[in-house]
């Protein structure tokens, strides 16, 4: 028995002088459940001792004397377990034990006591629109429609999910948060004409966290016009424009010049009369098109 002692003492001294040991004591990092129907947990390994190293999960029910091991270690990742609809099961509290194993010992994690009822974490809303609406006033506002997470049934009332939205113009580094409650709409007003906005949504369930934030959506608020307005504009500058060229090309068309026709010669006083001649002219510019009959008025004033 002395010898043998001083054979483990004398091995265990060589591969402490080479750096070996037991592995250091995993720690669970996380358990999520995206749908109550399955959930994933994931671990920090801690320090292998120099050593290859094994890890396990087991996990026991509560009010149940059986341990299993975990039923899949590769869906989720390096580090994790993943249990299907087959091993989940609500309203049971699973007790969860990581366990890590070399050559020169073995560490087990604290036990984790998980409920997948309160371990939810939906993924974020999907479907993100944003439209720009005018009321009466013509006073303009945001309008953010989004939908559920594709996988959480909120129809049938399994789940009752929460909502949030954020947005901030696009330089800005603090976001405005707004809590929607079980709206999946909702109105955002004040906003700067002019300013390209970033928005993004998320959720959360009745028993649970918040998802993540959804992809950014951007928009850009609409100056002070209205697109009606610069839209007559725009006609009203096309009309002026047309009338003018017809009346160049009237004018080029009789051989005279722009400043003959506004600015007739001034007869002197020994003619009496009426210049036939012009007043010839000025009949037959007004009656070359409809459009310009409209300016016999302005002119005969």
């Amino acid at each position: 028995m002395p010898s043998a002692l001083a054979f483990v003492l004398l091995v265990l001294n060589i591969s402490l002088l080479k750096g070996q040991s037991p592995p250091g004591k995993p720690e669970i990092h996380k358990c999520r459940s995206p749908d109550k129907e399955t959930f994933t947990c994931w671990w920090n390994p801690g320090t292998d001792g120099g050593l290859p190293t094994n890890y396990s999960l087991t996990y026991s029910k509560e009010g149940e004397k059986t341990t299993y091991e975990c039923p899949d270690y590769k869906t989720s990742g390096p580090n994790s377990c993943f249990f299907s609809k087959q091993y989940t099961s609500i309203w049971k509290i699973y007790i969860i034990t990581v366990n890590a194993t070399n050559q020169m010992g073995s560490s087990s994690s604290d036990p984790l006591y998980v409920d997948v009822t309160y371990i939810v974490e939906p993924e974020p809303p999907r479907n993100l629109t944003l439209e720009v609406k005018q009321l009466k006033d013509k006073k303009t506002y945001l309008w953010v429609k989004w939908s559920p997470p594709t996988i959480t049934d909120v129809k049938t009332g399994w789940f009752t999910m929460e909502y949030e939205i954020r947005l901030k113009p696009e330089e800005a580094e603090e976001w405005e948060i707004h809590f929607t409650g079980h709206q999946t709409q909702f109105k955002v007003f004040d906003l700067y004409p002019g300013q390209k906005y970033l928005v993004q949504t998320r959720c959360k369930p009745d028993h649970g966290y918040w998802s993540r934030w959804s992809q950014e959506s951007s928009v850009e608020m609409p100056n002070d016009f209205t697109l009606k307005d610069t839209t007559v504009w725009i006609i009203v500058a096309i009309l002026s424009a047309v009338i003018c060229l017809i009346m160049v090309w009237a004018v080029a068309l009789k051989g005279y010049s722009m400043m003959t026709c506004i600015f007739p010669p001034v007869p002197g006083p020994k003619i009496k009369g009426f210049d036939t001649h012009l007043l010839e002219l000025w009949y037959s510019i007004l009656q070359l098109t409809p459009l310009v009959k409209i300016t016999k008025f302005l002119f005969t004033l």
